[in-house]
Parts: C-alpha cells; structure tokens; sequence
C-alpha cells in the first residue's frame, strides 16, 4: 500500500531567519571561509564553500578562474566527462554478484572508486534522504550533493513526480552525513542571496550554484541578441539540448528532465558574486555568526507566507 508521510517538509521560499542579538560591529568582521577534513581521502579543504554547478553553461574555466580568486569553487563539464569515463572503466568488468537495482550499482561502482583511489576526495549524488547519504559515505564518499529537482532548468519533478523540498533535504540530510564526519553540498534551488544563506543555515557545508551563476559573460551557452537586449543560453544537463550534445539525442528509454531557456545577459559574474557573499555576511550580522561555520548554530527559521512586499519586485 502507497504511504504518506505526514510531517510538513518546507522549501527556502517556506521559512526566513530570525534575527537574534550580535556583537558584530560591521560586516567585514565576518569570516565566510571554512575549513574541512574529509572523512574518506583524509584531503583537507579551505575557502569559500561556494561551488558553480558542473553545467557546461556555468562551470566554465572562465568563471573557475574568477571564483578562484576570491576563494570559490567550480565544477567544469571536462571534469564531468572524465569522471564518467572513469566510472564506466572501473566498473567494466562485471560484478562479482547480480545488482539488482540502479542504486545498488551505485553504491557498488562508488566502493570500486574509492579501492582505486584512496586518497581522492570524492563527490557523489543526488539523493534527498538520510539514509542514502549514508549509504553513499559508508561506500566511500566523502561529499553528498542534495537535491533532486530543484535546479531552475530541472524538470525532473514535473517528468516523474519525484523530488523533496529542499530546505528540509538539506536539515535531513545534514544531520545524517554530520553525524558519520561526512559532508554535504546543497544543490540547486538558489534563486537569490538570501537562499544561499538559508541553505547554508540549514547545515550544508557546501551550495552548489547553477541559474543564478548563468547568463553572464564568463558563464556557458550561447549568446544571443534580439531587438536590442542580450541573452544566454542556459540549459539542464538532463535536457534535450545537452543530451543531443554530449550523448548524440535522448535515447529511447528515458526522458529529457531539463529545458532550455534564454537568460537576460548580466555581465561580469564578479558582480553577482560580490551580491552573494555580502548578502551572506549581513545575514551573519543579524543572527550574531561571526563565522560562517556558526550560522547553522545561530539559525532559527520561522515559517512564513510571504518573503517579501511584491507590488516592486515579483523575485525575491
């Protein structure tokens, strides 16, 4: 029989933060680096825990070298292909035992990764609950991406019918890679700075950004103009556009559970990115977190039916 769970799951547009008492006299005080010693590679990492998404119309090398020079991260698409040349070659021979599920495949090619490469960090994903993110770092991962539908070219949910809402994804699945010294990276569903926040305040340790780092001039994707204004062409991974790239067409069994769409060009993602980091900050101000590695500590949500006043602004 079908079961319904009951308890309310809540996404970032459900809940802001409440304010509390700080001792922060400005906001250049706070530090938004974070430090992290991984669970299986033993590897270390510092810096901004910002990562662009691993689309090749936002992980360009372009924009790696400008994130990198103010401590943030991206995932180009190369990498991408690489890593899933890998994964096909160190799962080419058959297992010792039938697989019965796509799941256990996973978890059977991730534990075949991790014997070939002890000490490299590894990433995998996207899940949404407690228990595979426990799977996935008992099998030798060391970071788990979140999120399975949320991304703004994502059409997964509307295609299957399956995905979480992704504040309460991260909470659960925090508490659950915390508790084994694994990590986890919010992935997708950031439309604005104050999301980043909220993501960040629901303990991952990581957010992965993939729309709001699209359209601009280090960004993917064709550009494109039209009766004077300037656009990109920002598409899933998933979709149809990327499956005919990279895969020759989207193959009978399966369906496209992305889109393309044309993004208003903003120009140089510096700008954006100085948004992102300075909304966090101040939201580290109101909370008292002088340290982005305290804000979880410092968060309280209160669930809400409006963000914002909408009669100037239909985003938040």
């Amino acid at each position: 029989m079908p079961h319904i769970d009951n308890d309310v799951k809540l996404d970032f547009k459900d809940v802001l933060l409440r304010p509390k008492r700080s001792t922060l006299k400005s906001r250049s005080e706070v530090d938004l680096t974070r430090s992290f010693s991984f669970r299986n590679s033993k590897q270390t990492y510092t810096g901004v825990p910002i990562i662009a998404a691993n689309m090749d119309t936002v992980g360009t090398f372009e924009m790696a070298k400008i994130l990198c020079k103010v401590g943030l991260s991206s995932c180009p698409i190369p990498i991408g292909v690489q890593l899933a040349q890998l994964t096909a070659e160190v799962f080419a021979s058959p297992p010792p035992c039938p697989v019965s599920s796509l799941a256990a495949q996973a978890l059977l090619t991730l534990s075949n990764v991790r014997k070939r490469f002890p000490q490299h960090t590894i990433m995998a994903g996207n899940v949404v609950t407690g228990e595979m993110v426990e799977e996935l770092i008992l099998s030798g991962a060391d970071i788990i991406k979140v999120g399975i539908g949320p991304g703004s070219v994502c059409t997964t949910r509307k295609k299957t019918g399956v995905g979480y809402p992704q504040l309460s994804a991260v909470m659960e699945c925090a508490d659950a890679a915390h508790g084994l010294k694994g990590h986890i990276i919010s992935d997708g569903g950031c439309s604005c700075p104050g999301d980043v926040a909220k993501a960040f305040g629901a303990g991952a340790d990581f957010v992965m950004l993939g729309g709001m780092l699209a359209g601009h001039s280090e960004s993917g994707g064709e550009l494109i103009e039209r009766d004077g204004k300037k656009y990109k062409l920002f598409y899933g991974m998933s979709s149809e556009m990327a499956m005919k790239k990279y895969a020759g067409g989207v193959a009978e069994y399966r369906a496209s559970e992305g889109k393309t769409v044309e993004v208003p060009f903003k120009g140089d993602v510096e700008h954006t990115i100085r948004d992102i980091l300075g909304g966090i900050r101040s939201t580290c101000t109101y909370v008292g977190a002088a340290k982005l590695k305290e804000l979880s500590r410092r968060t309280t949500f209160i669930r809400v039916t409006q963000q914002v006043n909408p009669i100037f602004s239909e985003a938040c």
